[in-house]
């Protein structure tokens, strides 16, 4: 066989000879032995010798390494979030200034002077207008920071690198390689992460995908843990460390995000999702300078404002329940005061209370709105000064005044750790349902992905309260 066409080889080779000529054909001859010995020179190198790589191997030899790969991964994944999260503050700060202390009071005297009547103006300005404001001012600034540094990494060249140095841990869980990528929008939104599994071919791998997309913290869960990190945790060791220990509870707790993601996506390659783990090939693109103006569209146009009017349309509605909840009384307690007393039994068996499992409920359609709901309703059923009523969420310019209306409210060190684990392991904001849905088109898979995170989030913090009371 083999002689046969080394034959075809010799005649098609007489042939192309006989037909351009024998001198072009030995030019064009070597011009290809050239070519060739030219990519052979700059992309393999004998251990012997000590030829010089390109630029792109070079640099691949790095980032893909065995060692560098992972620590350089997390490395820039860490300084992506701390230029997000830092970089969000100012344009959040003047946002929230704009939105929660200029347009507010206007709209309110603006009510007043047009005659609406007091319940209207408080349900439609202090419930409807705050939530969406909330929502805007905190949610806006990140994702318009962190999406375009993700596409810019994208565009470089450097995530398909990401996914081949997740790709054999992500095949261990019975999940597919391009999953690492999906895990990494997570980080800036759910809903956007669980869009980008479309790259992903097999129907199985895409439907773990969007299952677990919620383990990655979203920018709407970033503000959270950090202010609850830095009030509690941080307050455990003398002042010098409190930062760094403040910073490495939050990593722990993404990283441990990540390690639910795996074992969740290998838990359902076993058992619900079970099926052989699909090969693919993985070609790692040319490194090439960013494409500048379709980054910004992309990642605003595409991304960033799509998913902002989904949050919005579901903070709105949340914003009218939760004022109706603190101004609607069933005999002498509002909705939200007995919904407190009542979940409070269900909340100490979690090391929570019952206004973080509230909070929680109301403020499904969005994460941003969970902290100045929490306090909200901590100043609603414990009578301490601060808000501007019930029903009128609101937040403090300080971590200390933060601190002390949530010690008021009963919070202990317990109460916080559980907290940040509740806030990794709970169900998805609205959006990201909304979106489950419009991409699987199946209730059922819906609500798996909906409640099953919800569980897990029971049962680890039920576990980690009795195992603290009982250490304690």
């Amino acid at each position: 066989m083999k002689e046969t066409n080394v034959e075809n080889l010799i005649s098609l080779s007489n042939d192309l000879r006989w037909q351009i000529g024998d001198e072009f054909h030995d030019n064009l001859a070597e011009g290809i032995y050239a070519d060739a010995a030219e990519i052979v020179k700059g992309s393999v190198r004998n251990k012997k010798e000590k030829g010089h790589l390109r630029f792109d191997a070079k640099l691949d030899q790095i980032l893909t390494s065995k060692y560098l790969g992972f620590p350089l991964m997390f490395l820039i994944l860490a300084v992506v979030l701390w230029l997000t999260i830092v970089g969000a503050n100012y344009p959040s700060a003047m946002l929230g200034s704009l939105l929660l202390d200029t347009v507010h009071p206007f709209l309110k005297d603006l009510g007043v002077t047009v005659g609406l009547p007091v319940w209207l103006n408080g349900f439609l300005i202090d419930g409807v207008y705050l939530a969406v404001a909330w929502v805007i001012a905190v949610m806006l600034p990140p994702m318009a920071i962190f999406f375009p540094l993700f596409t810019l990494l994208e565009d470089f060249g450097y995530l398909p690198r990401v996914a081949f140095n997740l790709d054999n841990l992500f095949k261990r869980a019975g999940a597919h390689g391009k999953q690492a990528l999906t895990m990494s929008m997570g980080f800036g939104c759910n809903a956007a992460g669980v869009v980008a599994t479309r790259i992903i071919d097999s129907p199985r791998e895409r439907l773990i995908a969007i299952i677990t997309n919620n383990f990655s913290l979203c920018n709407g869960r970033w503000p959270t843990q950090i202010l609850i990190a830095t009030i509690f945790v941080g307050a455990v060791v003398p002042k010098a460390w409190s930062g760094l220990v403040s910073l490495a509870a939050v990593i722990g707790i993404a990283v441990l995000g990540m390690g639910f993601m795996f074992f969740t996506s290998w838990a359902l390659s076993k058992t619900v999702l079970k099926g052989e783990v699909s090969t693919f090939s993985l070609e790692l693109p040319p490194y090439r300078p960013p494409r500048f103006w379709k980054t910004i569209y992309t990642s605003l146009i595409d991304r960033t404002l799509i998913v902002l009017w989904r949050a919005i349309v579901f903070a709105a509605p949340a914003g009218a329940v939760i004022w109706l909840i603190s101004n609607v009384h069933l005999g002498d307690l509002s909705i939200a005061a007995w919904s407190i007393d009542f979940m409070n039994p269900f909340g100490y068996l979690l090391g929570l209370n019952g206004v973080i499992l509230l909070a929680y409920i109301v403020a499904i359609p969005a994460n941003e709105i969970v902290i100045p709901t929490v306090l909200m309703l901590t100043v609603l059923v414990t009578g301490i000064g601060g808000g501007a009523g019930a029903g009128v969420m609101f937040e403090l310019d300080s971590a200390n005044a933060t601190g002390d209306i949530l010690k008021a409210g009963g919070w202990t060190l317990l109460t916080a750790v559980n907290l940040m684990l509740f806030s990794l392991l709970h169900n998805p904001c609205s959006t990201t349902i909304y979106t489950i849905y419009k991409e699987t088109k199946s209730l059922k898979w819906t609500a798996v992905a909906s409640i099953l995170p919800v569980i897990m989030g029971f049962v680890v913090t039920f576990l980690v309260a009795q195992v603290w009371r009982l250490l304690s």
